[in-house]
């Protein structure tokens, strides 16, 4: 019966490393480790500690027999009436012994409970699994809220540029026809008035076309810049659901990992 629940124990601990190892190749592999990577020393950090505290409870375990056998050796001294004096300065010798030793002890324990209270305080500081899942909820409702005022505020500026660029047009344009209407009259009574104006008329349609051109090629450039923008958009999208997939995987890995632990340590 002992050794098949020794082969059980093996074989059961043989499985545990094996998940362990796969978890870890996974989360090297996803690309998300920075959190475990910190974790992983300070639960090593901490089961260490833990082993010495068995150690240190097996030694104290030890020191108390002996002290029980020395106390036990006294009574047997005091019952066979040995000397008294013999007796007394063996009892302060003990006692003093005693007391530095249960002095030595009380440090290395304070000390031992000191860091141990330090492993526990730095592992609650890493996020468990629930506040991760709830710190990345948030983070995604606060980027999505972001996203719309970021939209909505650019529709508000490019709404005013564009009104701002036709108030300046339609300035352009009453300015333009105001001279052409107070100069037509003397223009047109000579030869030389209608050439002129002809010319000037010659000059706001060439300046007319370049600035089509101009507008027609920043609106080639915005297509363009749209355009690119839309790739990115496509490729952010996809990344953000592969890192979704990762997650979930991981989220996954840890349960499988902390339903392991508890039966190891069952």
């Amino acid at each position: 019966m002992l050794a098949w629940m020794n082969r059980y124990q093996n074989r059961r601990k043989a499985d545990v490393l094996s998940e362990s190892q796969k978890l870890r190749e996974r989360i090297d592999g996803s690309g998300c480790n920075a959190a475990v990577d910190k974790l992983i020393p300070i639960l090593e950090s901490l089961k260490s500690l833990e082993n010495e505290e068995c150690v240190l409870r097996a030694d104290y375990d030890a020191r108390r027999a002996g002290l029980e056998a020395d106390v036990c050796e006294l009574e047997d001294k005091v019952e066979s009436g040995s000397h008294s004096e013999s007796l007394s300065e063996s009892l302060d010798s003990l006692l003093e012994m005693s007391l530095e030793k249960l002095d030595s002890a009380k440090k290395e324990l304070a000390g031992r409970l000191r860091a141990v209270l330090l492993v526990k305080r730095q592992i609650d500081d890493v996020a468990t699994q629930a506040e991760v899942i709830q710190y990345d909820r948030r983070l995604s409702e606060l980027n999505a809220y972001i996203q719309e005022k970021h939209q909505q505020t650019r529709k508000h500026y490019d709404t005013y540029n564009a009104l701002l660029e036709i108030k300046d047009l339609m300035l352009k344009e009453t300015s333009l026809l105001n001279s052409i209407n107070s100069q037509f009259q003397d223009a047109i009574t000579s030869a030389d008035g209608r050439m002129k104006l002809i010319a000037s008329m010659e000059g706001i349609v060439k300046n007319s076309q370049q600035k089509l051109r101009k507008l027609e090629n920043g609106l080639d450039e915005e297509q363009m810049t749209l355009s690119n923008l839309k790739k990115k958009y496509a490729a952010a999208m996809s990344e953000q659901r592969h890192c979704y997939s990762l997650l979930k995987a991981f989220q996954e890995e840890c349960s499988k990992n902390e339903r392991l632990r508890g039966l190891s340590a069952a």
